[in-house]
């Protein structure tokens, strides 16, 4: 299913507004409320997030495009498949119990943790 991604409500007296940048391209899994793109009115910036989970499959409008309110951005395709999720490690048998900040930064940096010295 494709979902429409358009201009929000303007705040009253701005006739239009500037697309400053897209945070996502063609292609990009979006994930429901992640910010995806930013408009600029005289009074306000404007955050435009997600409405649903799926892959951003169209842009309409270019960054330093002027849009109006209900004019349509993107479209989001709920069908399909987003990208596989990394799978976590096994845990080290015998190992110490890890804090959850540490948890994600060995799994962010793809470090071995049966291999960094315990300090405490």
């Amino acid at each position: 299913m494709s979902v429409e991604v358009r201009v929000p409500a303007l705040p009253e007296s701005v006739a239009d507004a500037q697309l400053v940048s897209w945070r996502k391209q063609v292609g990009d899994a979006v994930r429901r409320d992640e910010n995806l793109v930013e408009i600029e009115t005289d009074k306000v910036i404007l955050e435009v997030p997600a409405p649903v989970d799926g892959i951003l499959a169209r842009i309409d409008k270019a960054a330093d495009s002027t849009v109006t309110a209900d004019e349509l951005l993107a479209i989001i395709d709920t069908t399909a498949a987003a990208e596989p999720q990394p799978v976590a490690a096994a845990p080290v048998a015998n190992a110490q119990p890890l804090s959850p900040a540490v948890r994600r930064l060995v799994e962010e940096t793809g470090l071995d943790a049966s291999r960094i010295p315990a300090t405490g």
